[in-house]
């Protein structure tokens, strides 16, 4: 069976549409056709950094970024563009998409308000089962995120693990499970077989 077999099957039955591609440059170029003349909101994403998808799209459509425009203004415009991109925190084979957020922005627009969402997922983001896709998005994405962005948390200083902090710098504020397409949104899945973002 292939890296996605399981998982893909488990996402179409929980109503997602699904795309497997063999590079992160492949999704890009999949993105780039498939989205034109929209507005676009970015959710922070090292994945969506990694693939170039910001200038892509910038080229045909209006997009909105708080890691390229002033942040406060941009997350709030994203809020009400007709496509949203985002990544995920882990990905259960089971079919159960987890973000966890500090500010809210890129969960909450995965739940309502966009026309389409596409999550572009890499291997390295994919768990057995949900326990394991929790156990990676708390002690593997958060303290990297954590780290990535200079905060004194435990996770970040040890760069080992979640330690549930009280930190004032705490990232990890909320946390998203999807358990399919949220009712009026489309919402689509690029599985990409490259380690993308962290």
């Amino acid at each position: 069976m292939g890296t996605f077999d399981t998982v893909k099957k488990n996402l179409e039955d929980r109503g997602y549409a699904v795309r497997v591609f063999g590079s992160g440059a492949e999704a890009a170029a999949y993105l780039d056709g498939a989205v034109d003349g929209k507005t676009v909101g970015f959710g922070g994403s090292m994945t969506l950094d990694q693939l170039g998808l910001y200038d892509a799209l910038g080229r045909h459509n209006t997009v909105v970024w708080h890691w390229k425009q002033e942040a406060g203004l941009a997350r709030r415009e994203a809020m009400f563009t007709q496509v949203y991109l985002t990544s995920a925190n882990g990905l259960a084979e089971t079919g159960e998409i987890l973000n966890i957020d500090g500010i809210g922005n890129r969960v909450a627009a995965t739940l309502f308000g966009h026309e389409k969402v596409y999550f572009v997922i890499g291997r390295n983001k994919l768990a057995p089962t949900y326990d394991e896709a929790l156990w990676r998005a708390r002690n593997i994405a958060s303290p990297k995120n954590a780290q990535r962005l200079g905060k004194k948390t435990p996770c970040a200083v040890k760069g080992d693990r979640c330690y549930d902090c009280k930190s004032p710098d705490r990232i990890c504020r909320g946390l998203v499970t999807l358990w399919g397409p949220m009712t009026g949104m489309e919402a689509e899945v690029l599985l990409v077989d490259e380690d993308l973002g962290l």
